[in-house]
């Protein structure tokens, strides 16, 4: 064998204090005669410099990603945030995380612009699976390779919803989301924090009297240590009936949607989308993203859904990183 690259990760999680990290952050590339990659590891994934800068900047058309990602639901299961981010940067990226059950660390996939080529999760058993699929080496030059999206075109050009007044706010662990409930089979609503205004669209296929939905909107810093700005918008699934439970962690439900339009007025062109059904289960091929930036279901749900979210990343409003 050969070596071809080493990368030192820049960006340490808050129970990282023991390593050490590189002064600048490192670029890392290497030409193959299938494709130009790039490399980060782990928590690297959620800020600019390096995973940013190496798809927009050097232009690599598919990423090598080792992690040990603990899953943290509704938005950051490491098959639900690996794939969108995929999407959304449109490059491939290949997820290897560490199999750990205890730990919630569970979840790898090749993912590309166009969604899951495959993917895994298992919580149950401490299997590890090996996972094989068919790439495009350049993405950029593929046929289904998806256009450029403006993420706040549609959200800026119509106006609100009616019935803002009727919100209510919750934490999804310790951000405090706006939220409103979904109370009817159907409807338009609108939620709005900060900069930002969330518009749904949406038709269930029942309205169940045991499920509770909501519209959540969230514009602001993320993280007690380290401190990084999010915009999200997300249809969600509450744990209970009680809306005081809404934006707690769950992995099932039963309620399906002959459709959902999701959009905001994201102040960032870096829009990651997010659809999770009931057992933790990504839905490739059964949504896709507008050029006006609209998160829509094809045909509906196929499977009962816990989350459709467009999760933005401001990356200019970060705070300095307090491990650095």
């Amino acid at each position: 064998g050969k070596l071809v690259a080493r990368y030192h990760k820049y960006n340490l999680f808050r129970g990282e204090t023991q390593f050490n990290y590189p002064k600048e952050p490192e670029a890392v590339t290497f030409e193959t005669p299938f494709g130009k990659f790039g490399i980060f590891t782990c928590f690297d994934i959620l800020f600019y410099e390096p995973a940013v800068v190496l798809v927009s900047k050097m232009q690599v058309d598919t990423v090598l990603f080792p992690t040990a990602w603990m899953n943290v639901l509704p938005f950051l299961t490491a098959i639900e945030i690996h794939s969108a981010w995929a999407m959304g940067m449109r490059v491939n990226l290949l997820s290897a995380n560490t199999h750990n059950t205890s730990m919630a660390m569970t979840g790898s996939g090749l993912f590309t612009p166009e969604g899951p080529a495959a993917y895994h999760y298992d919580s149950a058993t401490e299997e590890g699976h090996l996972l094989l699929a068919e790439l495009s080496a350049h993405p950029r030059l593929s046929p289904t390779y998806p256009p450029a999206i403006n993420w706040s075109l549609y959200a800026t050009s119509i106006k609100k919803f009616p019935g803002e007044n009727d919100t209510f706010s919750g934490p999804v662990r310790k951000d405090i989301f706006t939220f409103r409930e979904l109370r009817h089979k159907d409807g338009n609503y609108t939620v709005c924090q900060g900069d930002l205004c969330c518009h749904l669209v949406y038709q269930m296929s029942d309205k169940r009297k045991d499920e509770v939905y909501v519209l959540g909107a969230f514009d602001g810093l993320h993280g007690s240590l380290i401190k990084y700005h999010w915009q999200i918008c997300s249809l969600l699934k509450c744990p209970s009936t009680n809306l005081s439970t809404c934006g707690q962690a769950t992995e099932t439900a039963q309620t399906k949607f002959e459709m959902f339009s999701l959009s905001g007025t994201f102040g960032t062109s870096y829009v990651f989308p997010e659809v999770l059904y009931s057992g933790v289960q990504l839905a490739p091929g059964e949504f896709e993203v507008l050029r006006d930036g609209r998160l829509e279901s094809k045909h509906g749900t196929l499977k009962p859904l816990i989350t459709a979210t467009l999760f933005g990343r401001l990356y200019e409003k970060d705070h300095p990183h307090p491990l650095r």
